[in-house]
């Protein structure tokens, strides 16, 4: 099957491949954003929570190293300590760091059901994006708040194995897609 595409007086015609991403793939990206979306949420009830009671005692909150309201509240939950010195503090941008991890999960599980080499790169680079926040956050976390952050760390995991899934797809639809094109060329 190809899709015309009219140019002036020329119609060109570009193969449309018929490729799914494995039943395995598309379930465990299913579980690890429905579970990044759930974690955000609670992060961001926590940090609601923290702001009207400073009392507030979060489930995660095990002993003063071991504290995510400690983290969440901190100078490094909102735009990632970096966006309201950028923007200002009262920016739109500056938004807890749980708003841009629901955005990107919802984001991640929805263009994730597409098959498109654009969504997979697209999917790919923003994985990229994640983990690489992940390593500056983490660094925050240890280094600097010298602080453990269960919901952080649990959500820097799933960032990696988002990484690990959109490399797969990618590797697997470039294969799906060369075997498709060989097929139609034979």
């Amino acid at each position: 099957m190809y899709a015309c595409l009219q140019l002036g007086q020329r119609v060109m015609a570009a193969p449309v491949l018929r490729v799914s991403t494995p039943r395995w793939e598309r379930i465990a990206r299913l579980l690890v954003c429905l579970l990044g979306i759930l974690l955000s949420l609670y992060a961001f009830h926590v940090e609601r929570e923290k702001a009207r009671d400073p009392s507030y005692k979060a489930m995660c909150d095990v002993s003063s190293s071991i504290s995510c309201s400690k983290v969440f509240s901190s100078r490094w939950g909102r735009g990632f300590g970096l966006l309201g010195s950028i923007f200002g503090n009262d920016s739109a941008l500056n938004q807890p760091n749980s708003v841009y991890g629901i955005v990107f999960y919802a984001f991640q599980l929805l263009l994730g059901m597409t098959v498109s080499a654009m969504a997979a790169l697209i999917l790919m680079t923003t994985s990229i994006l994640s983990v690489v926040g992940s390593l500056y956050l983490g660094y925050i976390l240890y280094f600097v708040l010298k602080d453990f952050c269960i919901i952080c760390i649990t959500t820097y995991a799933l960032n990696f194995i988002l990484f690990i899934l959109n490399y797969k797809r990618l590797v697997y639809l470039n294969e799906a897609w060369k075997q498709q094109l060989q097929a139609k060329q034979d």
